[in-house]
């Protein structure tokens, strides 16, 4: 398989296992989160191990092995972002699976196992869509920057789950925009960045500073992902 195709397999099956926990009824609420997250992880990484043994791992879900600084090419996976939403059987969760190659977010799966869905980095996608005149935030802790930006450019604030249902949804057209700030890992976005430049959207820090993965510190706390021509406005009015 090719590093996609291997991605996307990867997301779609870690997706179904996580379906196949919640749909037993035998956990609710956080503890079927933490079950759904560890048995997702308990297949990625041998998986991952087995098709691309000289690669390195870095998941949300295991300790963290350091070698991974000294290799070019890192898987970053999480392997459910959103417990809390895939705990309350909500759809807005999904399974971030990453290739970052030389610290950049290459290739690319986020699976949104809720609504059948698997959206990868294909080579030549486009996003194609109306506007909408909506940004995607945080549903419990929607950044002061957009709210800024909402006022500046005459947008409205939509609520929504996990990083990677936000940024699907922009690169669905569900959205202009999914904009965050207050703390966010390298596994929370390098999958659904590296969907989302494969659709032409523009990916960035929200003072424009390129993403960059594979770091000693993984903490990435804030991201912009929009349609490129909103780019520009949007981080002026973040300045601003």
């Amino acid at each position: 398989m090719t590093d996609l195709e291997l991605a996307r397999t990867l997301a779609e099956q870690a997706g179904k296992i996580a379906l196949a926990i919640r749909a037993t009824g035998l956990i609710e609420g956080k503890a079927l989160g933490k079950a759904g997250d560890r048995a997702a992880n308990a297949f990625l990484v041998p998986a991952i191990a087995q098709h691309r043994p000289d690669d390195a791992l870095l998941s949300e879900e295991s300790e963290d092995d350091r070698s991974r600084l000294h290799k070019g090419r890192v898987w970053i996976v999480d392997p459910v972002d959103g417990t809390r939403e895939y705990g309350e059987e909500r759809a807005d969760w999904a399974v971030h699976v990453g290739l970052a190659i030389d610290g950049v977010a290459h290739t690319g799966a986020v699976a949104l196992p809720g609504l059948g869905l698997v959206l990868g980095s294909d080579a030549g996608a486009r996003a194609d869509h109306a506007p909408t005149g909506k940004i995607v935030v945080s549903r419990s802790r929607p950044p002061a920057e957009a709210e800024r930006v909402a006022a500046a450019l005459g947008m409205e604030l939509v609520g929504m789950g996990s990083a990677g249902a936000k940024a699907m949804a922009v690169v669905r057209g569900d959205a202009d925009a999914y904009l965050h700030s207050g703390g966010q890992y390298e596994w929370d976005n390098c999958a659904p960045v590296a969907v989302a430049q494969a659709h032409g959207l523009h990916c960035s820090r929200i003072d424009g500073a390129a993403l960059r993965y594979n770091r000693a510190d993984v903490s990435l706390p804030d991201l912009l992902i929009c349609r490129e021509e909103l780019a520009k406005p949007i981080l002026d009015a973040i300045a601003r």
